[in-house]
């Protein structure tokens, strides 16, 4: 708490040359389609940004997330489902000299968990504007629950802290530092999903038995960002980021995008990322026996794992509107292929194998991201 008092001033005491400026107002309008590995996640969303005054920025965003299909874990031991997930956010950003202040509430409703979660941040522009300072923190409250077992009914409490260190290096070179902390406690694994255990009187030779995780999980991610500036009107970034946390999960990845404008009106970007993370100290794809350890986990997304994503873009600067001249609108499309490699993840379904020695899982999977933006 003392070290988060101390950063705050710090933020406020910094001499200041150049304020800080309110986000453009501007209001969204997007489609998103994920398809992979059995399932389907679709919705649209809409968000509205505006100025109120010359120091107050209002924002609202609603989302609306279809989910429907069977991924390998429903394959092997449920039915394929399906639901729909609402999510609303409001927001407020305040301009005081070269600080701005905001705060955020969040809200999801889906039929087995509901989640609630507010955020407050500053962020103070420094250095006649060469370097910028934010910290953020937030706090969730979730609660989890069964469907078709009505008695079911867990909690999860989230608290996250964010600070982040923005310097321009030159007049071509923009550089960022970001650190995260979360902080979650509570019900932290998935109600439907099992782990296998050897078992020779089950006709497959294994069984099934309800994952059990710890009730704490404490991460840590460090992130570093470059984007340069080229001499003719491109952009390249690179990201890299160092994961970790409690359970003794470790991941790295890193991201090289480059941007490049055809004409006045066509931008296009492509990027490459790649993502390698080790296990959790309680995962395994196949226990030894029923009740083995007082913690077990078959997550896929808890395994030792690697996933490469190839994405395209490009944008289009619509000609403006006579009956609106100050709105500048105009047309995001976005692609992704995403190819995951697990590790130590094996798949159920392949039955003429012998137990233990099946294949190793691999997915596939497509992101879809259409946006209509108008500027005003």
């Amino acid at each position: 708490m003392a070290v988060t008092r101390l950063l705050a001033l710090l933020c406020f005491m910094c001499s200041v040359a150049q304020a800080a400026v309110l986000p453009d107002d501007r209001a969204d309008l997007m489609y998103h389609s994920y398809q992979g590995g059995g399932v389907s996640i679709d919705g649209p969303a809409v968000m509205l940004r505006k100025k109120a005054g010359q120091a107050v920025s209002l924002s609202a965003y609603y989302y609306i997330d279809t989910v429907s299909g069977a991924s390998i874990d429903v394959v092997a031991t449920a039915s394929a489902y399906s639901e729909t997930r609402h999510e609303k956010r409001v927001g407020i950003d305040y301009l005081a000299g070269n600080s701005i202040l905001s705060a955020n509430y969040a809200q999801s409703d889906e039929d087995d968990y509901k989640a609630k979660s507010v955020s407050f941040a500053i962020a103070h522009d420094t250095f006649g504007g060469m370097t910028t300072l934010s910290l953020e923190a937030g706090l969730g409250d979730d609660d989890v629950g069964r469907n078709g077992d009505e008695s079911f009914s867990e909690s999860v409490k989230r608290y996250n802290y964010k600070l982040g260190w923005t310097q321009v290096l030159s007049s071509s070179w923009i550089s960022a530092l970001n650190v995260q902390v979360d902080l979650d406690e509570g019900f932290l694994n998935n109600p439907y999903r099992s782990v296998r255990y050897r078992d020779n009187t089950e006709p497959l030779g294994y069984g099934y038995q309800s994952e059990v995780y710890p009730s704490t999980r404490n991460s840590l991610a460090v992130a570093v960002v470059n984007k340069v500036y080229l001499p003719y009107r491109a952009a390249l970034s690179f990201n890299l980021r160092h994961y970790q946390d409690s359970w003794d999960i470790r991941a790295l990845d890193a991201e090289l995008e480059y941007v490049h404008p055809f004409s006045q009106r066509w931008t296009l970007d492509a990027k490459i990322r790649w993502y390698s993370q080790s296990q959790a100290e309680f995962y395994r794809d196949l226990f030894d026996f029923a009740s083995q350890q007082n913690f077990m986990a078959r997550d896929k997304e808890l395994s030792d794992f690697t996933n490469w994503t190839f994405g395209v873009g490009a944008s289009y600067r619509l000609p403006g509107w006579d009956f609106w001249p100050l709105a500048k609108p105009e047309f995001n499309l976005q692609w992704d292929h995403i190819r995951f490699s697990y590790n130590n993840f094996r798949d159920v379904t392949a039955t003429d194998t012998d137990v233990g020695l099946e294949p190793l899982y691999r997915l596939d999977a497509n992101v879809l991201r259409a946006f209509f933006s108008v500027y005003f």
